[in-house]
């Protein structure tokens, strides 16, 4: 985000952030799952576990986060997708998310909408913080995920 940041305030330039959900492990179904290496049915969740999880902490880090959102949404009446969601629009250097779905399923559409009347606190923010920090700095370039575990 630093260098992303940096080019937003000396270019006026906004991200279209992608991954968003960490290909769905991002999302209530995997609150209090103890091992998730059995429902990696994707490509995407592999790449998110292997190649961005496991390098900023570890599973037990990764439910903090997802218990912490989880309160967050309970705040809120929304999901966990839904938090996450608001918490990378909020961010200055992002102009906009996509979020991936799989072309036989909408059951989401509904649920994704609710992002746009979501408005997070600074207790929110401070809270969700508060966990992101406890996590390693992600190394590499945009992309990167990609190369190194595909």
């Amino acid at each position: 985000w630093n260098c992303a940041l940096f080019v937003h305030e000396k270019h006026d330039i906004q991200l279209l952030a992608y991954g968003v959900l960490c290909g769905g492990l991002l999302t209530d179904k995997y609150l209090g799952v103890s091992d998730p290496t059995e429902t990696l049915d994707t490509a995407s969740k592999q790449k998110y576990w292997y190649g961005t999880i496991n390098e900023w902490g570890d599973w037990a880090l990764f439910q903090r986060l997802l218990r912490t959102l989880r309160d967050v949404a309970d705040k809120h009446n929304v999901s966990i997708a839904n938090v996450a969601e608001r918490y990378v629009l909020d961010q200055p250097q992002v102009g906009g998310i996509i979020i991936g779905a799989r072309l036989s399923r909408g059951e989401h559409i509904g649920e994704n909408l609710r992002v746009y009347s979501l408005r997070l606190t600074d207790e929110d923010f401070r809270a969700i913080n508060a966990v992101l920090e406890q996590g390693r700095m992600l190394k590499g370039d945009c992309g990167d995920e990609y190369r190194r575990y595909l």
